[in-house]
């Protein structure tokens, strides 16, 4: 009778670290400028505690800022979290397009289909490798408001 309702798919974690899992890492180049990257990812924190993504470091030779989006009017800027992104025992966090997200600036351009290793560093449970996929160019923050 119930055959026809589905669970929707649980993400697959491609790293773990203490009680924290990170689910769909992807990044994107901006259009037009192939070295600067937004990545994006969900975290999980499937522990008692609370936790703090602190930042992150990319391939040698590149920055990496944590930021959120600020609406400020009809635009909107990108801020620097200075103190990290919190996460809460028990809550999940998606870094996305316009929201939470990783802005790497890289030593050389990324292609379509390769991969991206980033490490995060978290307050309690410590740093892990991160593979992201690269997918198609698109927009990443600001940008978004003004595409045509």
């Amino acid at each position: 009778m119930f055959s026809s309702l589905r669970r929707p798919k649980k993400a697959e974690t491609a790293a773990r670290v203490g009680q924290i899992e990170i689910q769909e890492p992807w990044a994107r180049t901006l259009p037009g400028k192939p070295q600067t990257a937004g990545a994006f990812l969900t975290l999980v924190n499937g522990g008692s505690e609370s936790d703090r993504l602190l930042g992150a470091t990319g391939p040698d030779g590149s920055t990496c800022e944590l930021l959120g989006i600020r609406v400020t009017g009809p635009g909107i800027s990108m801020l620097q979290l200075k103190d990290g992104l919190y996460l809460h025992y028990g809550a999940t966090i998606v870094l996305k397009p316009r929201g939470y997200h990783l802005l790497l600036q890289l030593p050389a351009p990324l292609a379509v289909g390769e991969r991206l290793p980033v490490t995060l560093a978290f307050e309690r449970a410590g740093r892990v490798e991160v593979s992201f996929e690269v997918k198609s160019p698109g927009p990443v923050g600001e940008q978004v408001l003004h595409a045509p």
